[in-house]
């Protein structure tokens, strides 16, 4: 995941590697805690959810940053309510 993530992101460098890191995590915790019970790294849905968390709250001058917030809400949103995620396996 992180690999995909720093494509996302256009970061080439390993030194941020930790703060993304973090990051997911950050964001796997987040979608648990809005009744998200599958977060599986193969699943693209997820995947997108991560990417969008990470860009909306990685660096400090992000202009887009906003954008991504809402958009990540709202998938988050979605999967919460989705019997397919919100359901344990």
């Amino acid at each position: 995941m992180l690999e995909k993530v720093k494509l996302a992101l256009r970061i080439k460098s390993n030194i941020l590697d930790l703060e993304i890191e973090d990051l997911i995590e950050a964001c796997k915790i987040d979608l648990s805690i809005s009744g998200v019970k599958k977060i599986e790294e193969s699943d693209p849905i997820i995947n997108r959810a991560i990417i969008l968390y990470c860009k909306a709250n990685f660096g400090l001058e992000n202009k887009d940053s906003d954008k991504y917030q809402k958009s990540y809400d709202l998938l988050k949103q979605s999967l919460s309510l989705c019997g397919d995620y919100n359901v344990e396996q």
